[in-house]
């Protein structure tokens, strides 16, 4: 059965041909983080945007210490999270760091030009030594439509096109693309180039709209795949689908899949427990009552559920170990990346955080799986 009405190669016949992408062969840990406005250890002050801001590059600095495989930086356009800019951020903990992987987690592309996004990060990459990299999504929050001037009934047009330009631009080659939501162009190239076989490497970021895997596997790109509630294994039969969907669009299945989600680590179960659920229940009562979920703060009972039994990697550094090994096996990943800031919670926690999985929780995976 046909996955969509056309079951081309995707753009471009060229890129048919595309064999592999450039990935690890082994199993990657990676740390994720909006720049949560985050609240003095003694919760007596929120800390102000530039604090923030210096403190994520303090946290991605010891990620690269610690071994840390990939840092990502989301793009959101709220008071309540102090990074707008990813690629500036990137830049600045690319520029003093020296092995971790840099991603984009997520580049709202949908209110974004694509030409502008491939030359910054093509940009980052070259400074870095080819260690950027770009996740694409429509963004959980809609702020960034008026703030551009977009409207938000063009939602699917908008990340639709512009995901195809995206991936032609990929191939670093004279471009001739038209469509509805930017000007086209005709036989343009787009500078810099990168010193990737196959371009920069990308992912499209979903969360788990059926639609969205594939066009992940029509444009050939990475799925990275967002489960911020309920049990990771629901995710399966979307990974069936993609691998699916790229045989039937001429690719190999030689792409990548990484899981994202929220996580939290502490030297015990309950030390993680104590110190990440207020800025946790917090959170999801402001975003609740903003998306019409419910009111008030979720429940204690609610969190140990999902702690236990959900998308929330939260305890030890062996039990986030163990939960990991569980759904890298579940789904086939070949990259984890955990959201390890939430909320208020403060600096200090965070860093604790980022250490422990660095130094503890990567090498039980890692030793786990066999690498």
């Amino acid at each position: 059965m046909s996955l969509s009405p056309s079951t081309s190669a995707g753009p471009s016949a060229e890129r048919s041909a595309i064999s592999t992408e450039r990935h690890s062969p082994q199993f990657e840990l990676g740390l994720h983080t909006f720049g949560d406005v985050t609240s003095t250890p003694d919760g007596d002050r929120r800390l102000s945007h530039p604090e923030v801001l210096r403190h994520v590059l303090a946290e991605a600095q010891l990620a690269d210490r610690v071994g840390v495989d990939v840092f990502g930086i989301g793009e959101h356009h709220r008071p309540d999270y102090a990074i707008s800019a990813p690629d500036v951020v990137l830049s600045a903990i690319g520029s003093t760091t020296e092995r971790m992987k840099l991603i984009s987690a997520v580049t709202v592309l949908s209110s974004d030009d694509p030409v502008r996004v491939y030359q910054r990060f093509a940009t980052i990459d070259g400074l870095t030594g080819g260690r950027a990299e770009v996740s694409l999504g429509r963004g959980s929050f809609i702020e960034s439509y008026p703030l551009f001037g977009y409207d938000l009934s063009d939602y699917e047009k908008l990340f639709d096109e512009k995901a195809e330009l995206f991936t032609e631009l990929r191939q670093e080659k004279a471009v001739t693309w038209s469509g509805t939501t930017r000007a086209g162009l005709t036989s343009q190239r787009i500078f810099p180039t990168t010193e990737h076989e196959f371009g920069l490497p990308t992912w499209i970021a979903v969360g788990g709209t059926p639609g969205s895997v594939v066009r992940a596997a029509r444009l050939g790109v990475g799925l990275e795949l967002a489960i911020i509630g309920g049990a990771p294994g629901r995710f399966a039969p979307l990974v069936e689908l993609y691998h699916r969907a790229l045989r039937e669009f001429g690719h190999d299945g030689a792409r990548r899949i990484a899981v994202h989600s929220h996580g939290f680590v502490a030297e015990t179960d309950e030390q993680a427990r104590e110190i990440f659920y207020p800025s946790w229940a917090d959170s999801m009562a402001t975003i609740g009552a903003e998306r019409g979920w419910g009111t008030g703060r979720p429940g204690r009972d609610q969190f140990e559920q999902e702690v236990a039994h959900g998308s929330l990697y939260v305890g030890s550094p062996e039990t986030v170990a163990e939960k990991i090994i569980t759904t890298q096996k579940l789904l086939g990943a070949s990259r984890f990346g955990m959201k390890y800031g939430n909320g208020s919670l403060s600096h200090e926690h965070m860093m604790q955080a980022v250490e422990l999985y660095g130094t503890r929780v990567r090498p039980l995976v890692l030793e786990a799986l066999g690498e």
